[in-house]
């Protein structure tokens, strides 16, 4: 059993500090997993979850890692359980640099607009009116203090093209190479995930949520992508031990693989579920297709770190547009989903 804040001894330089799950009827917020690492005189903290209590566990982390004469904060993505404590950049007391990727300002910046829009799609499944649900969801979180002063982009440096093992990907290096940001935007628009090649860690954060993204901003294809660029790095021995956002252990060497593999074979699943959901004509409402998706989800076993209707619900909207299904035209939430037809009318 673990407990928000508990710290994970990876190696003398790195440590896992772990949340803890959403827990929506007890108002208690989610806190994702955190990475803390020294690299020679660096210390680097890769995400600073939400709340007083994991803000402390983050700083008594990196007295363990200890001794560093500067820092370097990098953030996943832009999500609250991520970011809350990102001014803790402004108090570690040595020059610090903080990136966060720049396509997810706008949610930083204003998290109720991100979550209205996430939830304003499944009407059907929300217990309150999307504004009222976004506005009681981000207040689990504050204080939220998503930037710190020195707080930069990551595309405001130069994209790099980065080679590890027969694997090639572009983004950005830090410490002398041994810390690489590797774009992978497929759980939100500007999701990175991280390596660490002196210790062979590879955070994937929340890309591996799951066997479908939820958000509305989510890109199924990527997901499935980086997981399984990620399982060859393992396969090349150039990662051993597999980190994320949500899950409160280390994964090493072959169970990692196996684990990355489940996820794909998972979507797959889904997916294949899906379609046989929709029927033969493929026009569904999706307040009828969700109750139908939530028992292939059950019955499949399929996890994430979000298990509740509306994260289903979310998830359920996205797979009808990995099918190819599109909403009718109306105002409606549960308007049906069908096919856009072929050719239009009076065409040959």
């Amino acid at each position: 059993m673990t407990a928000l804040g508990d710290l994970i001894d990876i190696d003398d330089g790195t440590v896992l500090v772990l949340g803890r799950e959403l827990d929506l009827a007890h108002d208690q917020p989610d806190v994702g997993n955190a990475l803390v690492h020294r690299a020679g005189e660096t210390l680097m903290v890769v995400d600073t979850g939400v709340t007083a209590a994991f803000r402390a566990a983050l700083r008594t982390a990196a007295d363990r890692v200890g001794p560093w004469s500067r820092a370097l904060v990098l953030t996943t993505h832009g999500h609250p359980d991520h970011v809350g404590n990102n001014d803790l950049a402004d108090e570690l007391g040595v020059p610090v640099e903080h990136y966060v990727p720049a396509r997810d300002l706008d949610q930083m910046r204003d998290p109720e607009s991100y979550w209205v829009r996430s939830f304003e799609r499944i009407a059907w499944a929300a217990p309150l009116p999307a504004p009222a649900l976004a506005a009681k969801v981000v207040s689990l979180f504050e204080p939220m203090r998503p930037f710190a002063a020195t707080t930069r982009t990551y595309e405001e440096l130069p994209l790099e093209l980065i080679r590890i093992g027969s694997l090639r990907f572009t983004g950005w290096t830090f410490a002398d190479g041994a810390v690489r940001v590797l774009r992978s935007q497929g759980h939100c628009a500007g999701h990175v995930i991280v390596h660490l090649g002196d210790c062979g860690v590879l955070h994937l954060s929340d890309e591996g949520n799951g066997a479908c993204g939820a958000m509305y901003d989510a890109d199924q294809v990527k997901i499935q992508t980086v997981l399984g660029a990620v399982a060859r790095l393992f396969e090349e021995g150039e990662a051993s031990i597999l980190t994320d956002g949500h899950t409160f252990a280390l994964r090493r060497g072959a169970e990692a693989v196996s684990h990355l593999d489940g996820l794909l074979e998972q979507a797959t699943a889904l997916q294949a579920a899906a379609l046989g959901l929709t029927g033969g004509n493929g026009r569904v409402r999706p307040s009828a297709f969700t109750g139908r998706y939530a028992q292939a989800v059950a019955d499949g076993g399929v996890g994430g770190a979000n298990p509740n209707p509306m994260f289903t619900a979310m998830m359920a909207l996205n797979e009808l547009g990995e099918l190819g299904l599109r909403p009718e035209p109306g105002d409606d939430a549960d308007t049906p989903w069908s096919r856009p037809a072929l050719r239009q009318e009076g065409s040959p």
